[in-house]
């Protein structure tokens, strides 16, 4: 199994409490020049992993998002793989679900969007969803038309599946990380307020926002039972503080590329066959 980076890292005994996480970065982490070059450092070190990871083909990489409203999912995404080879990455964002997805099983839908190996696939929102906006809306759970729903044995039936689904797929070379954006509720007002004063981000702003924040510290007490239940050595969870967004990427992006190298993924051998076709070929393109 892989020993992941412990910076961040959510404890897997259960014992968590998102009042001991804090969401400013810590003391000495550095500038703002610093850290966007660290970023950078990472972001070409990430690109270089990615192409062996492509070539090697034994695992693959997911990066799971989750974090409330302005925590600044898109934009880390966007600069953390912003210099990866879009053959081998791709992002899939989940809203609401379908009428169709909704009468399937609720891992469903992530699990036909999953990377193959030698591939980096990243879930902005993902089947957590299902313990958090669904735990939270109880219209959210009504929609899916369950023989039984609700309840605490039903929530941690479903922390079970998804742990069940994770192990699954640790075991069949994809490596989890899953990265949880950690914005206080006085950060996530100032950024919803520029999107309503900058013209540029107002398509960002939904009314609808303003309900979930409404409703803070029953997501709080979600994140902190999910957190709990689902960081296990297979798929760890890091608690990123957020309030600083240049610390945030820079920190995603330290891990991704530790986890990667943790992987160490190669380049495939050349036999002597391939060693033959190697030299044929430089043989033939130098006589032309």
């Amino acid at each position: 199994m892989i020993e992941f980076p412990k910076r961040h890292r959510v404890p897997w005994d259960g014992d968590f409490r998102i009042a001991d996480f804090d969401p400013d970065p810590p003391k000495g982490s550095g500038s703002e020049a610093r850290l966007e070059a660290e970023l950078k450092e990472s972001v070409a070190r990430l690109d270089e992993l990615q192409r062996r990871l492509f070539a090697d083909q034994r695992y693959a990489l997911l990066a799971v998002f989750q974090a409330m409203d302005a925590a600044g999912k898109d934009s880390t995404i966007r600069k953390v793989f912003s210099g990866v080879n879009p053959a081998g990455f791709r992002v899939h964002a989940f809203g609401r679900p379908s009428e169709l997805e909704l009468r399937h099983d609720f891992l469903q839908r992530v699990a036909s969007r999953l990377p193959e190996r030698g591939k980096i696939g990243v879930f902005n929102r993902s089947h957590y969803e299902e313990v958090l906006v669904v735990r939270v809306h109880d219209g959210a759970l009504a929609a899916q038309n369950l023989p039984e729903a609700g309840g605490r044995d039903f929530w941690e039936g479903r922390f079970e599946s998804i742990r069940g689904f994770e192990q699954h797929l640790a075991r069949n070379g994809t490596v989890i990380v899953k990265f949880w954006l950690n914005v206080s509720r006085k950060e996530q007002k100032k950024r919803l307020l520029e999107r309503i004063d900058d013209p540029e981000k107002n398509w960002k702003f939904r009314l609808g926002d303003l309900d979930d924040r409404a409703r803070w510290g029953e997501y709080l007490s979600a994140y902190e039972s999910m957190l709990r239940a689902t960081s296990r050595p297979h798929a760890p969870w890091y608690a990123i503080p957020a309030d600083d967004k240049d610390y945030m990427r820079a920190a995603v992006a330290r891990i991704l590329v530790e986890t990667l190298e943790r992987i160490d993924p190669r380049y495939p051998p050349v036999d002597a066959a391939q060693k033959r076709d190697l030299l044929e070929g430089r043989r033939r393109l130098e006589s032309e």
